[in-house]
């Protein structure tokens, strides 16, 4: 049986993908049909590239057919990768710019409201934030700074008990008073001597009975 270069010829040509060849014998004369597939491309664009047809005997293409493939084969598949390269790097392009509109989105939903968020959210959001700088400079010991960060009770009547027992927290945690300060003053503290004479009072300066008052 005689060696033929068929597939040498056809491995030397540069292409990816399933070269689809259908030969149709009719008499002498022989048509012959090529088509380049390749799964590995997603563009539905490639359906649309027609089969190559070549007509002869079997000697004009014997002496053509490769000639007359070869460039178009190596074409289409050229075509192919390309599509597929594009189709990659437009998908990777939508993937960042939705990433970067997520982003975006997210960004601007943290700088306002919802449009769907109660007044009593709003004030709830405001109040969670005004205790968070709080926490933040109690937690640097910075009490008088904290202290004075603590919102008033009128501005969040609902949060009232709760505002009233954080300022007495930090107070509590406040230095003392390294110049001597006097402690407020009290009604104890207020109380003076009773220095009025009691007729009653028989007992002398020593706190023994007078006896001239028997007298």
């Amino acid at each position: 049986m005689p060696v033929t270069n068929f597939f040498a010829h056809i491995a030397a040509i540069p292409f990816e993908g399933c070269l689809k060849i259908t030969i149709k014998k009719d008499g002498e004369q022989l048509t012959t049909s090529v088509l380049l597939q390749n799964d590995g491309c997603g563009d539905a664009a490639k359906n649309h590239i027609p089969p190559l047809i070549l007509k002869g005997s079997a000697k004009e293409l014997c002496e053509g057919f490769f000639d007359a493939i070869s460039a178009p084969v190596a074409e289409t598949s050229k075509l192919f990768v390309n599509m597929e390269q594009y189709l990659k790097g437009q998908e990777t392009a939508k993937n960042n710019a939705a990433m970067e509109k997520k982003k975006t989105e997210k960004a601007d939903k943290a700088d306002k409201p919802d449009k769907t968020t109660t007044p009593e959210e709003i004030k709830e959001m405001k109040y969670n934030g005004i205790m968070a700088k709080v926490d933040a400079l109690e937690k640097d010991g910075k009490y008088r700074d904290a202290w004075v960060k603590v919102p008033q009770a009128s501005e969040f009547p609902d949060k009232a008990e709760e505002i009233q027992k954080r300022r007495a927290s930090l107070s509590a945690k406040f230095d003392p008073d390294l110049f001597g300060a006097t402690p407020p003053e009290t009604e104890e503290n207020n109380v003076e001597p009773n220095t009025d004479y009691d007729a009653t009072d028989d007992t002398d300066a020593e706190g023994i009975p007078d006896e001239r008052q028997g007298q």
